[in-house]
């Protein structure tokens, strides 16, 4: 059973119809008994890095997904939910992450478009489960924020954006993917039932 993690600010329908579609059972939930019980968890999230600590914090979730994470069972951070995997975020202030991967998130800064929107290509940078069987592709992006991971080795791959953008990262069994998989078609699927097969 797959716990999608409800805690009021994911895109939690095309997430959880994603993996319906890969013939995967799920919940939805934000019970803490059945997501501790849960084979993998997913922390899916749309929004402000702040108002999803401080929701995670109210509802009790975050001690829940921490504790998911120390069992050694597989969870995947989804866009915020990656950003939230890591030590801090400077979006509207310095907020405090779930601090599962060191590293901060910042705002993209240059003299080009933000929000990065759109498909971009991956670039693996080591090998990983995660990404056993699946080629450089394109994936849909859309985010203002993006990942600086402190350990090289918790970088799976990046993209490119005026820079190298984190895209995918992984630490034992802690995942995250910046893009939108549930939106970017046969290769976001396919990373999708990777980590579901995990």
């Amino acid at each position: 059973m797959i716990a999608i993690i409800d805690y009021g600010m994911g895109n939690l329908h095309s997430v959880s119809k994603a993996v319906e579609r890969l013939g995967q059972e799920y919940i939805v939930t934000s019970d803490e008994q059945q997501i501790l019980r849960a084979d993998k968890a997913i922390l899916p999230g749309v929004g402000a890095f702040g108002d999803a600590m401080e929701n995670l914090r109210e509802s009790g979730l975050r001690e829940t997904t921490l504790r998911y994470a120390a069992s050694g069972k597989p969870l995947l951070g989804i866009c915020l939910g990656m950003q939230l995997l890591f030590t801090q975020s400077d979006e509207h202030g310095m907020h405090e992450g779930l601090n599962l991967l060191p590293g901060n998130v910042v705002r993209f800064q240059g003299d080009y478009k933000v929000p990065h929107m759109g498909w971009n290509k991956l670039s693996f940078t080591q090998q990983s489960p995660l990404l056993q069987g699946i080629e450089e592709g394109y994936v849909y992006f859309v985010h203002s924020y993006h990942a600086k991971p402190e350990q090289k080795s918790d970088l799976l791959a990046t993209t490119d954006y005026y820079q190298p953008v984190t895209a995918i990262v992984g630490r034992n069994n802690v995942y995250g993917m910046q893009f939108h998989p549930e939106k970017s078609g046969e290769i976001g699927m396919r990373l999708l039932d990777n980590f579901l097969q995990l």
